[in-house]
């Protein structure tokens, strides 16, 4: 299942894992049921389109699902926040998690701007 030289296949994983979780202890202990969907849809979405952007049939393919990844985690970071706003969960358990879900994000945003520099390179050579 993991892929000993990919971190951001196995921190997105992992992060997954957390993520589900954090919906099914927001379902069963807080009764939350709407939030936590939401969460746990743009919190597993990343891992799926960082592995299915691992089989992209060409570099802009390839870009396009790590984008897409990288709109999941901006949109699990708020749904995170939102999650802490409302009492939902307390201060130390947002923190844990929006740390891992802010290094996802810091590892997409570096990926996808050397892929894009590249691209461009690309074009410009043509």
């Amino acid at each position: 299942m993991y892929k000993k030289d990919n971190a951001i296949w196995n921190k997105s994983f992992d992060f997954a894992v957390r993520i589900v979780k954090l919906g099914q202890y927001l379902q069963e202990n807080r009764h939350e049921y709407v939030l936590s969907k939401q969460v746990v849809k743009s919190g597993t979405s990343i891992g799926a389109n960082i592995r299915e952007s691992i089989r992209g049939q060409s570099t802009p393919d390839f870009y396009a699902k790590l984008s897409i990844a990288l709109k999941e985690a901006e949109e699990t970071c708020y749904w995170l926040e939102l999650l802490r706003a409302t009492a939902y969960i307390s201060e130390s358990e947002f923190v844990s998690i929006y740390n891992d879900c802010e290094e996802l994000l810091k590892l997409l945003v570096s990926i996808t701007k050397t892929i894009k520099t590249s691209l461009k390179t690309k074009i410009s050579n043509s």
